[in-house]
């Protein structure tokens, strides 16, 4: 149609499209102005329902006046086909705004005031609209507010068009007398500004699912967490607003629209002016560090786990103060041995300082330097060189840690003090041994693994009330069932018993309870002890990217995720270069059922690193999405470079001949051969059978995976690969297991 004259429109652009129009920019030549021509889909032209309700909206907005609503000129038929001119608008949606970037108070009350006075002026007029919503609210270039789309609106007087109309709307967004196909009032209208406004203030809708039943039962049952929880500078007369548009009761809502302006306009003569000030000046930042890994300079390449280990160290002690941003190891490393620039260094990891040295030991002798460097000139705020003996590790440790302190400025409060004084050992040789063993863990191999354990095992030998070599053994049963190299069940137990002496000694140690609460989550299914544990962990050490991972999947698993959303973001900027919080983020949106975020994160991530679980999601949601020969060429991928290359070529035979479920097929019957000689997860298992679609085999395997405790049956209960089953007799008994079902 671009470029066609129609009537005396001339078609300029398509400026877009939903279920009941078209929108064309166009140019009226009678009247020489710009407008917006709303056609009815030509799939609908024959739809005499389809028709009355364009025409009832063009009636509905005509009827009105008000700055606050956009204007309808006139309604058009040429050649059969209805159309609506329309005021032309130049800006972008409140879906649009929302996306781009977090509105301000001021900018929020802003917005609510002037959907409120459009709505005040409709409902006057005896018009209810019906579908508020961000994509339904036009905001200018000239930032005024307008109300669009009328094709719901409920006229006084006026027959409902159909029954069915009567219940239409955006579900997000629908009241719940709206959602029980009531008759509704101005009221409705009110709860959806509430939803509106809820997500203007913390991003997040307050009732969210991906399936129509479970959102109606939210809407008409459950209460969303509070928006000060999600976004504490929220003042409490707008929480109260908020919570009072949402009454479930439309007799405690507000009544009509002129009680909610009256509010609105007390809110922004209170905070107008003071929150303008407040968002013209920058964000307050922490100050940041970034500790690199400190070059080895002896002349034993063995020697690198000490001067590794002392780095770690300064981490894991700066990163107990609140005050003070901290970026993790493992995105810390990720510049050993690269010539980069300090900025560029600052840059890739949003720091404001970096601290780098150097380690030399020669027999009993230390020569440990160290340099605070300013990233945004170069400069050093801060440079010294110790030499001592080895025993002084510790005191030189203490300096280091106190010099960044003081030069950035960290307030240490009481409890800071006797964090950062705090010792695990006095015995150097003892402390030894435990950065060795955290070194050859970190290498994540078979043999790397078990010489960390007898390392941690050394530790605890020579010192039995060093509570972090027990943390440490903790972490070698752990990583041996993640990696498959036992089950869960011979190894688990022992973690179990190693994180509770580390408690018995020091009660404080954030790294146990840390632990403790992934194994409570992933092996024994104790939910309470689990969130507990993961919270008390946050509290004592608030910049670990450990915990506030564990605690994602917890959150995730329980589906609360708003908060575990909230939760992948802060790891994610605690350890911004690792792929562990990138992986639980696509977890997160598997989860969801937003498979093509899903597809676009991993296929990004995966552009510069292999990651079997960025692998295997990226696999499952492409079969999601029915893509069965994009989603073998991952899967063969998968399996060729973690799980078996054996295996891979099997399914790569079967797919060539059979297809899609026939690989599966075959590929689960490998492994199940596999499983005879040496442990394989039953989950695995079950995964390939669920895709081969032999839902007695899925249930089969998730049973065994049940008996043997396999490390990832805890997230039954929200994985959409259990979709085909969840409602089998068998899969409910399996939840009900675990703690999750009814």
């Amino acid at each position: 149609m671009i470029g066609q004259t129609i009537l005396h429109y001339k078609i300029v652009e398509k400026l877009g499209e939903g279920g009941m129009g078209v929108v064309y920019k166009a140019h009226d030549t009678k009247l020489d102005r710009d407008v917006a021509l709303k056609f009815l889909p030509a799939n609908l032209t024959a739809d005499p329902e389809a028709r009355e309700r364009f025409i009832h909206e063009a009636k509905a907005a005509s009827a009105l006046s008000h700055p606050n609503i956009c204007g309808i000129h006139a309604i058009e038929e040429y050649e059969q086909q209805h159309f609506i001119d329309m005021e032309f608008l130049e800006g972008k949606t409140l879906r649009v705004l929302l996306k781009e970037k977090e509105l301000s108070l001021r900018e929020v009350v802003g917005i609510a005031l002037q959907v409120a006075e459009g709505l005040n002026a409709a409902h006057k007029k005896g018009i209810v609209h019906r579908d508020i919503k961000p994509d339904n609210i036009m905001v200018t270039d000239e930032c005024f507010v307008k109300i669009m789309d009328f094709g719901l609106a409920k006229l006084k007087g006026s027959s409902k068009l159909t029954k069915t109309h009567s219940t239409l709307g955006t579900l997000s967004y629908m009241s719940p007398e709206q959602a029980r196909g009531e008759e509704v009032d101005q009221r409705t209208d009110i709860w959806s500004l509430g939803i509106v406004l809820y997500e203007m203030l913390t991003g997040l809708r307050p009732f969210r699912s991906e399936y129509d039943q479970a959102m109606i039962y939210s809407i008409l049952n459950e209460e969303p967490a509070s928006p000060t929880s999600l976004r504490p500078d929220i003042p409490t007369e707008i929480e109260k607003l908020v919570e009072k548009a949402l009454e479930k009761d439309p007799t405690k809502r507000f009544q009509n629209v002129g009680e909610l302006l009256s509010e609105l306009s007390a809110i922004k003569k209170k905070y107008g002016t003071e929150h303008e000030k407040i968002h013209s000046e920058p964000k307050k930042i922490l100050p940041s560090i970034a500790v690199l890994p400190f070059v080895n300079m002896s002349t034993d390449s063995e020697n690198e786990y000490f001067s590794d280990g002392l780095a770690e160290e300064l981490i894991n002690g700066l990163s107990k103060l609140e005050g003070l941003h901290v970026v993790a190891r493992t995105s810390a490393f990720r510049f050993r041995g690269k010539d980069l620039d300090i900025r560029e260094i600052g840059k890739q990891l949003n720091v404001n300082t970096v601290l780098e040295g150097s380690v030399r030991k020669a027999g009993n002798r230390l020569r440990i330097t160290a340099q605070l460097i300013n990233v945004s000139d170069g400069y050093h705020l801060w440079s010294e060189r110790y030499d001592r003996d080895l025993e002084d590790v510790f005191v030189i440790q203490d300096e280091i840690s106190l010099a960044i302190v003081n030069k950035l400025k960290v307030k240490l409060l009481g409890d800071d003090k006797a964090k950062f004084a705090k010792r695990y050992t006095e015995n150097f040789e003892v402390y030894d041994l435990y950065l060795k063993g955290r070194h050859y863990l970190n290498t994540v191999t078979e043999e790397g693994i078990r010489k960390s354990l007898d390392y941690f095992q050394q530790a605890i030998q020579k010192d039995p009330s060093f509570a972090l070599a027990y943390v440490g053994v903790a972490s070698v049963y752990n990583a041996l069932a993640v990696v498959g190299l036992v089950p869960s069940y011979e190894v688990m137990p022992k973690a179990n018993s190693e994180l509770l002496k580390a408690l018995e000694l020091d009660d404080s140690l954030a790294e146990a309870h840390a632990w403790l609460g992934t194994l409570y989550l992933q092996y024994e299914w104790n939910w309470s002890s689990a969130e507990r544990e993961l919270k008390r962990a946050i509290e004592l050490k608030p910049n670990s990217p450990e915990a506030h991972q564990f605690y994602a999947e917890y959150l995730i698993v329980t589906g609360n995720m708003e908060q575990a959303s909230i939760e992948v973001e802060r790891a994610r900027d605690l350890d911004p270069l690792s792929t562990i919080p990138n992986t639980i983020l696509a977890y997160q949106l598997f989860v969801s059922r937003r498979y093509d975020k899903v597809i676009e994160h991993c296929r990004k991530m995966l552009k510069t690193e292999q990651s079997f679980l960025l692998q295997l999601h990226l696999w499952r949601a492409l079969r999601k999405k029915n893509m069965l020969d994009e989603a073998f060429v991952e899967c063969k991928k998968l399996f060729t470079l973690f799980v078996n290359r054996e295996v891979a070529e099997v399914m790569e035979c079967s797919y060539a001949k059979s297809g899609y479920k026939c690989a599966m097929r075959m590929g689960a019957q490998k492994l199940v051969e596999q499983s005879k000689v040496r442990y394989v997860s039953p989950y695995l298992i079950a995964t390939l059978f669920t895709h081969a679609e032999d839902d007695n085999e899925t249930l089969q395997w998730l049973e065994k995976a049940y008996e043997d405790r396999d490390q990832i049956v805890y997230s039954m209960g929200v994985d959409p690969d259990w979709d085909r089953v969840r409602s089998n007799p068998r899969f409910m008994v399996l939840l009900k297991k675990i703690g999750l079902g009814k």
